[in-house]
Parts: C-alpha cells; structure tokens; sequence
C-alpha cells in the first residue's frame, strides 16, 4: 500500500495523507489487452506495453478520474508512441516519454472542453475506502487538469519539479505555482466544508 502526502493540513491538524492511491487498481488486460496494438511486431514494444501498462493505467486514472477515459488517454498514448517507437525506445526513460504525451494529451482535451466539471458517476461498488477519501477525490476533480497532474506526479509519483516540468513541457517556476495554487484550492475547499 503506498502513501503519499498531499503537501496540507487537515481540520484535524494532521498531515493530509492520502493511503492506497489510486483507489482503482487496474490492470491492461481488463481492457481486452492492447486490442489496437495487437497487430505490433516490435516485442520491445509489446514487452515495454505488458511491463508498464498496469501502471500507465493508474496514472492515466489519476489524470481523468475514470477508468474507461484512463483506458482511452493510454490508448491513445501509445498509439502515437508507437509510430516514433524507434526513436522513443532509445531514450533514458520511454515510460516518461509516454507519460508526458499522457499528460500534454489530457491537458489539450481539457483546453478543448473548457473547464470541464467531472462529476464522477457513482461506481458499482464504493472504490473508496472513507467518506474522508471520496471528499479527498472531489476536491481533486474539481481542479483543472494541469494543476491536478502537476500535484499527481509531485505527490503520487514523487518526481522532483526539474522532472514534472520537462514531463509537461512548462517551466520549474511554472510547477512550483501550479502546485501552490492547486494546494490553496485543495485547502480552500477544505476550509468550505468544514463550515458546513
């Protein structure tokens, strides 16, 4: 179980610590495999795909807040990586070249959409584990998407800022106040429901 700590304070004086993230566990061949990629030739491919895939999933989760838009944005990812896979392959670290497409994708559909309001549908069965931890994921939603994937890969990737900022092609100063602002809202939603 991994926990990371959300850079606040709770009502409680506590750290704001966030434990068993995401709260979906999902893995590729729930998703019937790489269905569009089958056809794929490269092993290094296909092998990079079947390692990495379960966690491009869970960061493609915590990026649009649904298991079948995550599905999508990985599918979509590797698709384009696919094409220029030669040349991605011989960087230091693919999985981060696949992860900033991830993330430069989620952020051009967001921009498209304007400020679009996920309103998560309610699941199946609960996927989370406390009233504490849906409230932690609403207040997250309700951030726009770079703010949400500057937090996500400082706080639940544990990347540095010289590492979020290439990822998201934006400056260190950038990162640093996209994680201040994400936080201030975060902490501002907080304050709200604790007046209720």
């Amino acid at each position: 179980m991994r926990s990371i700590a959300c850079g606040g304070i709770s009502a409680r004086g506590s750290p704001l610590v966030r434990r068993s993230w995401p709260p979906w566990n999902p893995s590729v061949q729930q998703f019937g495999g790489v269905r569009r990629l089958r056809h794929v030739e490269d092993d290094d491919f296909a092998r990079f795909v079947g390692e990495r895939g379960d966690a491009l999933l869970r960061y493609g989760y915590l990026l649009t807040g649904n298991p079948h838009d995550a599905a999508d944005l990985v599918q979509e990812s590797l698709v384009r990586v696919r094409a220029s896979w030669s040349r991605v392959r011989r960087k230091h670290d693919p999985e981060a070249y696949v992860r900033t497409t991830m993330t430069r994708l989620r952020v051009n559909t967001w921009r498209l959409r304007h400020r679009e309001r996920l309103e998560p549908s309610p699941p199946e069965q609960p996927i989370f584990d406390s009233a504490y931890d849906d409230s932690v994921w609403r207040a997250l939603a309700t951030l726009p998407a770079r703010q949400r994937a500057v937090l996500i890969l400082r706080y639940y990737e544990g990347l540095p800022d010289a590492e979020i900022a290439e990822i998201m092609g934006i400056s260190r100063g950038t990162v640093r106040s996209q994680a201040a602002r994400a936080l201030d809202k975060l902490r501002e939603i907080e304050r709200l429901e604790s007046l209720r």
